[in-house]
């Protein structure tokens, strides 16, 4: 194990703090990369104690990665960016953390990314994957659009497609609807028809149901009138979303998520040719809010 820092060196940790995964990455004070590391689900909205725990292991990883010891955490400027965090509550709990480094700092995943994505503060993203939702950051300024949650909204995104799959599957297969090749396809992954997609899915979580996206865009290309609806519904749906968002002015928007690759296509084509592709990764935009940050703590009071 390498030897802590030397002091006056200030190191900083970037976390990624999503649903499913946290990532963290160590840079040093002249931005190059010294570890990486992952932990567990990070979002507070689900276990306030496991997302705290997931930050402190990841960071772990990462120093060890980087060959630094433990007690390096308490030199490093941390900046947090965590799904859930969007819910004032879940903001303050964190907030109040008790945690192992220099200094904290904490924001949402979307602030970290949108950063991350236009290596700045000011810009836009647009996030499609198993949820959806819009942000934009421009000269202090935010708007987040969406970001409701499944199945409560996250239009156009992996999660809704699936379901909106499923609720049309269900009307062909009790004759209520217009038939759809997307039956044939869900029975052949699901091994289920009629009622017992309905066991299948029983207690089913979003990634579940965005599992089935492909099923739709493959069968919207082969021309599909209910498959064709659902994906010109979802890419309205984020189109609307990137024309409240330019209307700040950011000087860059992204699409980020696994399924905005394929659903930009589908967007208005003026919308989809303005999109830019992300330049860093979102743990790099935490980097970035702790600099900044720690930054503005040091500048002397006028």
């Amino acid at each position: 194990m390498g030897q802590l820092p030397v002091d006056g060196d200030t190191l900083y940790l970037g976390i990624d703090g999503g649903g499913t995964k946290c990532r963290a990455v160590i840079v040093d004070e002249s931005g190059q990369t010294l570890g990486v590391g992952n932990g567990g689900p990070a979002n507070p909205y689900h276990g306030v104690a496991r997302a705290l725990e997931s930050i402190d292991n990841a960071a772990d990883s990462a120093l060890r990665a980087a060959g630094l010891p433990r007690e390096a955490k308490a030199q490093l400027v941390a900046g947090l960016g965590l799904a859930g965090v969007n819910v004032p509550s879940l903001f303050q709990v964190v907030q109040q953390w008790d945690h192992p480094f220099k200094a904290q700092f904490l924001t949402t995943d979307l602030h970290i990314a949108c950063i991350a994505a236009h290596e700045q503060d000011n810009g836009a993203v647009i996030v499609s994957g198993t949820g959806s939702c819009g942000f934009a950051h421009v000269d202090g300024k935010t708007l987040t659009l969406g970001a409701h949650g499944f199945p409560c909204g996250d239009g156009g995104s992996g999660a809704w497609i699936g379901l909106e799959c499923v609720k049309a599957v269900l009307l062909d297969s009790d004759q209520l609807g217009p038939k759809t090749a997307l039956t044939d396809l869900v029975a052949e992954q699901l091994q289920a028809r009629g009622i017992m997609i309905v066991e299948r899915l029983n207690g089913a979580k979003s990634s579940d149901y965005a599992k089935l996206a492909p099923l739709v865009f493959n069968a919207a290309e082969q021309g599909d009138e209910i498959a064709l609806r659902i994906i010109h519904e979802g890419a309205d749906y984020l189109t609307a979303i990137a024309r409240r968002l330019w209307s700040i002015n950011p000087p860059r928007m992204s699409m980020l998520g696994g399924v905005s690759q394929r659903i930009v296509d589908w967007m208005d084509k003026d919308i989809a040719e303005r999109m830019s592709a992300p330049l860093r990764q979102p743990e790099f935009g935490a980097v970035h809010y702790a600099r900044t940050q720690f930054a503005a703590l040091a500048e002397p009071v006028a």
